[in-house]
């Protein structure tokens, strides 16, 4: 038996890092081929992040392409790579 895929499970992680040269929180999903955005604080890259997930599977069933999350059934999970509390 396989093991499900973060997409198949119906989870995905968000990673969240401080961008120093940038001064900014980067978000991206690494099961979306690295969907990203950012942030000026980790909760607005994470918002971001969120509503950039939820818009590619909402594109993706409009157009009928093939993807194995429904946009309401998506689980997100937030997973810092680095320490948060660098927060500007």
């Amino acid at each position: 038996m396989r093991a499900e895929t973060p997409v198949q499970s119906g989870r995905l992680a968000i990673e969240i890092e401080w961008d120093p040269a940038e001064h900014v929180w980067t978000a991206q999903v690494p099961a979306l081929n690295n969907l990203s955005t950012y942030g000026d604080t980790y909760q607005e890259a994470a918002d971001k992040c969120r509503e950039a997930i939820l818009g590619f599977l909402e594109a993706s069933e409009k157009e009928g392409l093939p993807f194995p999350i429904a946009p309401t059934e998506a689980r997100i999970l937030l997973a810092s790579l680095t320490d948060d509390s660098k927060a500007s």
